[in-house]
């Protein structure tokens, strides 16, 4: 069976590079779909609380567990130095990539993944 349902761009999170042009992209780390905010939402077993570590300048940011030990790094098209501070607590959906932090959630590319 067909789905009825139709996802425009209207329906992604706003992606933007540095120049101000959208992002094209729905791949890990940049725009996030409908589909994956609606998964994620729907598998809240799947969070893992996790506290900012150092963001680096070329999108990656260190992830620690609340007992102090490194988690992951995970990576988004812009610096996440300006969107998290070091010691702020933030939240990682395993299953779907995404990154919640204290301003909404991100489309986010798990170090420990082999893509």
């Amino acid at each position: 069976m067909t789905s009825r349902t139709r996802v425009s761009a209207a329906h992604t999170e706003v992606c933007l590079h540095e120049a101000g042009a959208m992002c094209a992209e729905v791949g890990a780390g940049h725009d996030m779909h409908l589909l994956q905010r609606r998964l994620a939402a729907a598998t809240p077993s799947r969070w893992v609380d996790a506290i900012a570590g150092h963001a680096d300048a070329d999108g990656w940011l260190d992830l620690a567990g609340l007992d102090g030990v490194v988690l992951t790094r995970v990576w988004h098209h812009e610096h996440l130095g300006g969107l998290v501070r070091a010691g702020e607590p933030v939240a990682l959906h395993e299953g779907y990539h995404v990154l919640a932090l204290a301003g909404g959630w991100l489309n986010v590319r798990d170090g420990r993944d082999p893509r």
